[in-house]
Order: structure tokens, then C-alpha cells, then sequence
């Protein structure tokens, strides 16, 4: 009787993820559940505590681009960031594997050790950077309370969604997103009354890095998407769900987080200030952040199922417990350094990563893939890859001092200088794409 009640305890319910990767996925996700799970990420206090990087400031700190110039660059950055989000959504759905595992056909299954720790790493500096917006957007509404004390709750909600993640997506679907659309249609209401500044005043200049810092927000999810539409019903809505569902409310969110900037002079430290002054403010934008938990919920979740992709067997609950504690300390400890840096080294690693997967999955061997835990090495695929950085950071080395010195010396002496119209994004795509084309067929013909 006691083994029994154990066993019962156990089990899953059958339309909820797997505890490990040995358990085939549930295909339960429609569009609209999918389609209000990333139109809630789109909406993040980052588009509102980041809108300044899309400014593309310059040395000296003060912005170089004036927010209409921002707001044009922010919106082709996220629309191209949204396809690419979509193109990496389709392969989970039609294979049913999270993302990393998919690398395992891309690159062979050791090889795609190697990225996914790389996922790993990323997604534990974006779930700590979540909980760190959370608490400090907290304090601005009510700081009757410590910072320490608003980051643990938003580590535990955080580590609770995670237990039932499917559950938290349908959720979302049906509590959570339309008071966040209400309180978007309020505050832009109240934002635009206000007496704006010249939103004209600035430059076009260094409108590529703003949008690039704009993409770079989109592809942090690149490397996740599969983890959720693997339990989509269909890889066509997998697409759609990601590409227009994430992109339409970001550049909602980032283009009111812009108008908020210009009501405080640019200064990104006081951004929250707009909506907290308006009436009802302070109740409107609690909305924000008590929804801002399924950001980290999707990065803990995430780093869970990418630990799986090295350690199969692995019990995902306790993974998640254990990341979510993590995540949790981290935040009580750190604040938030160099952003701007940080979402440029993203984009340089994982923006060409999906150029030589989109290739190779939907042009290449992608029906062929292997995907198992003996899958042989692809190192053509590395090199597609690794020539993708190289053109990201030939063109925009980033901010990280010795990394972006590194890059800068290389420029040197190559005699290499980026023209205002290069954009690392797109060009690191095509390259990569380009490269595992042609050594994919180069491979063909030599067998």
C-alpha cells in the first residue's frame, strides 16, 4: 500500500512536461496558450529599466540617438528578432526535443555540451538580473520594506510556476494577460497627456547598435523557445506565436518605456518615476511587477531543462528548486553591472548559432538529424558557427573592457573599420547561415 501511494505521488499529470528527457513531451499547447506566454514576455520592467541601451549611448554616457530615432531602431530590432524567435520556436515542435537537445543534432552530442553551458550560464545572469528588476521595481512602489525581503518572494513564486510549467503557461493565458494589456492601454494614455519633450532631438547615428541592442533582448529567448513549443500542437503556431506574440508587446513596452525615459531627461535611473506619478499608477504598475515573475520563472525552467540535455535522468523539480535557490542567493548579493554588455554577448554567440541551425535544419540535414546521446560530432557546424561570432564582434566588439579591447585590436590589424550600416546581428546571421550551407554540402559530396 505504501509503495503504491509513493507511486501514485510520483506521477505526473499526463499533460504536464516530463520529469526527465527519457519521457516523450504532451503536445498540449495551442496558439493562443502559446501566444499569450510570449506576448508576457515581451512585456518585462527591462523594456522600461533597458529602454536606455536602445539609445546606443556613447562614451561620455549621455545617448546618441534621439528617441524617435530610438523607437524606429528598437522596432526593426525586435521585428527582426521576432522571425528569428519564430525560426528557432518551429524545430521544437516539429521534433518535440527541448533546445539544446537539438544542438545534439546539430553539432553531435558532445559538441553541444559546449553551448549549452554556454545557455546555462546566460540564463542564470538573466533570471538573477529578473529577480534583482523585481525587487528594486518593488521598493519603488513601497520601500516599507527590505530589499532582501521582496527578493526571496520573487524567488519563491519564481521556484513554485517552475514545479508546474505548463500549468503556469495556461495560466498566463487566462489570468494574467489581459490585466497586463489594461494597464499598457492606461499608462500610455497618461504618458502621452504629459508634456513631452522634443522627441526629435539627437541622432540617427549608431542606429544599428541600437537595434541590435533591441534584437539582442529577442534572442535571448532564442535559445530557450523549443524548451516551450515542444508541447506546441503545431510548428506553424509555434511560429506565429513567438514571432508576432513576443514582438508585438515588446515594442509596446519598449516604446512606452522610451516616452518614460524622455519624461525624466534620460535619466534610466529614474524611469519608474512616470508611471508611479500618474493616478492609479502605483496599482498599475504592481501589474508589471507581479507579472514579471514568469521572466524568471522561464529562465530558471530553462536552465533546468538545459542541464537535462547533460545529465538526461536528472529530476527536473529538483533542478528547478535548486536553480531557483540559486538564482534567489545571487540576487540578495549582486545588482545589475553592465547591461548593455551583457545583451551584446548574448546576441554575438547565440544570434549566429541560430543562422547555422535554421540552415542546416530547414535547408540542410535538419530531417536527418541524429539527436540521441551518441549523436557523432559535426565540427563543419562549429566552424559555421564560430566564423558568425567573428563577424559579430569584427562589427560591434561590445562593451566588456578586455573582451571588447581584444576585438578592437583585432579590427586593427585587419585594417577593419564597421560602417554605420553593418549590423553584427544580421551579418553574423547570414555568415553563419552562409557557412553551414556550404560546408554542409561540401560534406554530402565528400560521402
Amino acid at each position: 500500500m505504501t509503495s503504491a501511494l509513493g507511486a501514485r505521488a510520483n506521477e505526473r499529470p499526463r499533460d504536464e512536461v516530463p520529469y526527465t528527457l527519457d519521457e516523450p513531451a504532451p503536445k498540449v499547447l495551442g496558439f493562443w496558450d502559446q501566444s499569450a506566454f510570449w506576448a508576457n514576455l515581451g512585456v518585462s520592467l527591462f523594456a522600461f529599466s533597458g529602454a536606455y541601451t536602445v539609445l546606443a549611448p556613447g562614451t561620455d554616457g549621455k545617448p546618441t540617438l534621439s528617441i524617435v530615432a530610438g523607437i524606429v531602431a528598437m522596432a526593426v530590432g525586435t521585428a527582426l528578432g521576432g522571425l528569428m524567435l519564430g525560426l528557432a520556436a518551429a524545430p521544437g515542435a516539429r521534433t518535440g526535443q527541448p533546445a539544446m537537445v537539438l544542438l545534439r543534432g546539430l553539432f553531435g552530442a558532445r559538441l553541444s555540451y559546449a553551448p549549452t553551458v554556454l545557455n546555462i550560464a546566460q540564463l542564470v545572469g538573466w533570471g538573477t538580473f529578473e529577480l534583482i528588476v523585481i525587487a528594486d521595481a518593488a521598493r519603488a512602489l513601497w520601500d516599507g520594506v527590505p530589499r532582501w525581503a521582496y527578493v526571496i518572494t520573487a524567488g519563491v513564486i519564481t521556484t513554485v510556476l517552475t514545479i508546474w510549467p505548463l500549468g503556469s503557461v495556461r495560466m498566463l493565458r487566462r489570468y494574467v494577460t489581459a490585466a497586463v494589456m489594461v494597464a499598457l492601454v492606461y499608462f500610455y494614455i497618461q504618458l502621452v497627456r504629459e508634456p513631452l519633450p522634443d522627441l526629435t532631438d539627437g541622432s540617427w547615428g549608431g542606429f544599428w547598435i541600437g537595434a541590435d541592442a533591441a534584437l539582442a533582448v529577442s534572442i535571448s529567448w532564442v535559445p530557450v523557445a523549443a524548451d516551450y513549443t515542444r508541447h506546441a500542437r503545431s510548428a506553424r503556431g509555434a511560429f506565429g506565436a513567438a514571432s508576432i506574440g513576443y514582438s508585438v508587446t515588446q515594442i509596446i513596452a519598449y516604446v512606452l518605456g522610451l516616452l518614460a525615459l524622455a519624461l525624466v531627461a534620460g535619466d534610466s535611473s529614474k524611469v519608474f518615476d512616470p508611471f508611479l506619478n500618474v493616478t492609479l499608477g502605483v496599482l498599475f504598475f504592481a501589474v508589471f511587477v507581479l507579472r514579471e515573475a514568469d521572466q524568471s520563472f522561464a529562465n530558471v525552467y530553462s536552465t533546468a531543462v538545459s542541464i537535462q540535455n547533460l545529465v538526461p535522468r536528472a529530476d527536473r523539480r529538483v533542478l528547478t528548486i535548486a536553480l531557483g535557490t540559486g538564482i534567489t542567493v545571487l540576487a540578495l548579493v549582486l545588482d545589475i553591472g553592465d547591461y548593455a554588455g551583457f545583451l551584446s554577448l548574448i546576441g554575438s554567440v547565440f544570434v549566429p548559432l541560430l543562422g547555422v541551425l535554421a540552415a542546416d535544419f530547414f535547408l540542410g540535414r535538419g530531417r536527418e538529424w541524429d539527436m540521441s546521446r551518441t549523436a557523432p560530432s559535426r565540427w563543419g557546424m562549429i566552424a559555421a558557427w564560430a566564423l558568425g561570432v567573428i563577424a559579430y564582434q569584427l562589427i560591434n566588439p561590445g562593451t566588456v573592457s578586455r573582451w571588447a579591447g581584444f576585438w578592437t585590436d583585432v579590427q586593427d590589424a585587419l585594417h577593419f573599420t564597421p560602417q554605420s550600416w553593418m549590423s553584427a546581428s544580421l551579418l553574423s546571421f547570414l555568415v553563419a547561415a552562409t557557412a553551414a550551407l556550404v560546408i554542409g554540402r561540401m560534406a554530402r559530396t565528400a560521402h
